[in-house]
């Protein structure tokens, strides 16, 4: 088994980016998820109730990150990785509240007026400590404003066996992982507990459980029933469906396209 790719999201339910490398924090990979939407009570925002989010690519670039919109390049905006902090507000993902501080209103009104909704772009300051689920957590990580986990592993077999079922084959964007892998068998990642990635060590607390985001094309904003309608139909435990796992680093250091990935357990 071997990296294959290794994606980051730096705003919560915008583009992903895809990296040669990345460096391993325990929130989650540098810049991925660091920065969120939200409405005015502070609730996250996100393509399951705006797909339109798709449409919203992001690259790093040396000042910030550049924001634009996919059918529209030019329409785009810079939003440097250091700012002077403003107002602390309280903001809401899933069951957990947590503290992030607001950013100037050029960009709330540049992602308002793309949504056609009053929207607030947030970041996660680093002394923000958003707890992993204790059920799950082996050493009390803290997680990013992703939806509950630091890390996503899906195996590119895994992907293949659900496309030789789908009328339309679905790239694997439509699930937002951070490390994607190539050889071992279709749901290899479901059987592993312990695993060596470059410099890293990390341990697989949990199977990642899907949602109608994975019915958004990323390229277009559509929505349809599927992938998740075929995937339900033989990854449903209780009442669920099930895709990818999810981890947490056991250490920091820097993970590569190429990288073998080790079995500990």
């Amino acid at each position: 088994m071997v990296v294959q790719d290794i994606f980051i999201y730096p705003i919560k339910s915008l583009g992903g980016i895809r990296l040669d490398q990345a460096e391993v924090e325990e929130k989650g990979f540098k810049y991925d998820r660091r920065w969120m939407l939200i409405d005015s009570e502070g609730l996250f925002v996100s393509q399951r109730t705006y797909p339109k989010l798709a449409l919203l690519g992001v690259e790093l670039t040396p000042e910030g990150l550049l924001v634009y919109q996919k059918k529209r390049q030019h329409d785009s905006i810079l939003i440097p990785y250091t700012l002077a902090p403003g107002e602390e507000v309280s903001v809401v993902v899933w069951d957990d509240t947590m503290k992030a501080r607001l950013l100037a209103e050029q960009y709330d009104q540049w992602f308002s007026e793309f949504l056609d909704k009053e929207v607030r772009l947030v970041i996660m300051p680093e002394s923000t400590r958003r707890a992993v689920s204790p059920k799950y957590a082996v050493n009390a990580e803290a997680v990013s404003f992703a939806d509950g986990m630091p890390y996503l592993l899906i195996g590119q077999e895994s992907l293949e066996d659900l496309n030789r079922r789908l009328d339309q084959p679905v790239p694997m964007d439509r699930f937002r992982p951070n490390i994607v892998f190539s050889g071992g068998e279709a749901f290899q990642e479901d059987s592993l507990q312990k695993i060596q990635i470059g410099e890293v060590a990390f341990q697989i607390v949990k199977p990642c459980a899907r949602c109608v985001m994975t019915t958004v094309n990323q390229n277009t904003a559509e929505t349809s029933k599927e992938p998740l309608k075929t995937l339900a139909s033989y990854r449903t435990v209780g009442s669920k469906v099930f895709f990818g796992q999810n981890m947490v680093a056991l250490g920091e250091g820097v993970v590569r396209i190429g990288d073998k990935i080790e079995v500990l357990n």
